[in-house]
Parts: structure tokens; sequence; C-alpha cells
């Protein structure tokens, strides 16, 4: 089993940046490909961003790219989701996965962190 732990979140205005990690504690971090998800009030989650656990392949959704950059420490078991260009539609709850599938899905069996909460307002 693997423990994530997402931290980071918090108020920002649109335009603005925030850095959110995830720690991994558990099984071996390596064997697993990692992921962010948001859930927006009253939405289904989905996914943002992921990270491939062996050549560090990322891919994100059209709404984040060019704003959102995924990135992993394996020294450290983290992961982290470096945003940038904030907007209100971001406002969301953010929830790291870990996978041992290369698919990104919600669905897919895995682990999840218990998330952090993301607002941008002005």
């Amino acid at each position: 089993q693997v423990q994530l732990v997402e931290s980071g979140g918090g108020l920002v205005q649109p335009g603005g940046s925030l850095r959110l990690s995830c720690a991994a504690s558990g099984r071996t971090f390596n064997n697993y490909h990692m992921a962010w998800f948001r859930q927006a009030p009253g939405k289904e989650r989905k996914f943002v961003a992921g990270i491939k656990r062996d050549d560090g392949e990322t891919n994100y959704a059209d709404s984040v790219k060019g704003r959102f950059t995924i990135s992993k420490n394996n020294a450290e078991s983290t992961v982290t989701l470096q945003m940038t260009s904030l907007k209100l539609e971001d406002t969301a709850v953010y929830y790291c996965k870990a996978v041992r599938l290369y698919h990104f899905g919600v669905n897919t069996p895995g682990f999840w962190g218990r998330g952090t909460q993301v607002t941008v307002s002005p």
C-alpha cells in the first residue's frame, strides 16, 4: 500500500501561482506512475496531469497545458504540480494518485491522497 499526503494548496488571485506537493510513503515509489486529479464543487473528479514512472514522460489535460507542470523526485518520493497563470476555473480540491498501470483514469486501481484545496479568487 502507498500513503499519499498532499500539501501546498491555498487561496490565490487569478494569474497567480501555486506549487502542490505529494509525499509518498509505503511501497516503493518507483513502482508507480503518478498523477494529479481535481474535483470542483458539484463536478466529477478529473485528470489534470500524469508522469510515467520509468522515463518521466508527462501528459496533461488540455485545460492546463502550458500552465501546469508535473515533476517527481524519486529520491524524496515526491511528486509536484507547479501551477501558473491560475484561473477561476482551476478552483478545486486537488488529489494525488499512484497507479501501477499506465492509465490515468479516475477508476484505475490505485491509491489516493486526501486532497488539498486550491481556491482562485480575486
